[in-house]
């Protein structure tokens, strides 16, 4: 690992790509939290960071001083599967677009946010950073595995050629307010709570759940993330990626009951073993970022909760009423 950088100047502008969503309005919050007193968010409504030229011109416009780069196209395992193309062409051409215009404006220090479907479907368990390129990626999801892949490498090219402190994050699942809910487009746990609420409040007696239950995964609520990304820039330079978890995993049918649990309902939960698992095992090997000093803050069960109380708030529909609402 290489030496510690010196902490972020907190008056120096940090531009946060993919401010609106899950992860980047958590990295918002946060920096704000810590101090940082100009934090610029771009969405896909300000910039469209496919858009080479808007791109350039909106980094040489703002100078920022770092860069967090949280903006992507992402889904779930069903979209995934269904868009190929989508998730690998968007995806490239944001970084490419990010990577170059953060190089014209001199970016120093730059954050790049990828995800841990860049390794193996059958790596090693847990997943040490080393494993990346060792075999073949999980075929749901390995257009955007590509492009997150071709992410850390150029993120390493820019360091080699010219001197970026530039560093690589790369999140197990990710989950909490702000998350999406939609059915074709969310994540397993999101996913879930969506199903089982809307169970509960239909009260129906049987919850149908994809695959066989038995893959294992692992969950970081994306309050820690968006804590670890500020560690990360403050104490971390190397050119290898750094993974970010909790270093605990558990079964697809485990996770079921607890947010069974949680949200209330008391009814029978099957499998539709027709549907895709997915990579059979996917936990973290996270010692390299614990050697940094950072450590997860909230377990679980209380993500879970915090993350029901924010949809039940501003997603789900009022108790009566059809449809749903969005916010936040």
């Amino acid at each position: 690992m290489s030496v510690r950088p010196t902490a972020l100047d907190r008056s120096a502008t940090v531009l946060v790509a993919g401010s609106s969503g899950l992860v980047g309005s958590a990295v918002v919050r946060r920096l704000r939290a810590e101090g940082f007193t100009s934090v610029v968010g771009i969405r896909s409504t300000d910039v469209d960071l496919t858009d080479e030229r808007a791109t350039l011109a909106h980094l040489r416009l703002l100078r920022p001083a770092v860069v967090v780069d949280a903006a992507a196209r992402v889904g779930g395992i069903a979209a995934n599967d269904a868009e190929p193309v989508e998730f690998l062409a968007d995806n490239l051409r944001i970084q490419t677009n990010l990577f170059a215009a953060a190089h014209a404006a001199d970016v120093d220090r730059l954050l790049f946010l990828g995800s841990s479907c860049i390794y193996p479907k059958h790596a090693p368990q847990p997943i040490p950073e080393s494993a990346l390129l060792t075999g073949p990626l999980e075929e749901t999801n390995s257009a955007y595995a590509i492009a997150k892949i071709a992410g850390v490498i150029a993120v390493q090219s820019y360091r080699r050629q010219y001197g970026r402190r530039w560093i690589c994050a790369m999140p197990t699942n990710v989950y909490g307010p702000g998350d999406t809910f939609d059915p074709a487009r969310s994540h397993v746990l999101p996913a879930l709570l969506q199903r089982f609420h809307t169970a509960r409040a239909e009260g129906a007696g049987e919850v149908v759940v994809w695959g066989s239950g038995t893959p294992r995964r692992e969950f970081v609520h994306v309050d820690d993330l968006a804590a670890a990304c500020l560690h990360l820039l403050d104490h971390y330079d190397d050119p290898a990626p750094v993974n970010v978890g909790v270093g605990e995993d558990l079964s697809i049918a485990e996770l079921a009951r607890l947010v069974a649990d949680a949200v209330g309902f008391t009814g029978r939960i099957s499998w539709d073993t027709g549907r895709p698992d997915g990579t059979p095992r996917k936990l973290l090997d996270v010692s390299r970022l614990r050697a940094t000093g950072w450590r997860p803050r909230i377990g679980l069960p209380e993500g879970i909760r915090d993350t029901l109380g924010w949809y039940v708030e501003h997603v789900a529909a009022p108790a009566g009423a059809g449809g749903s609402r969005r916010g936040g």
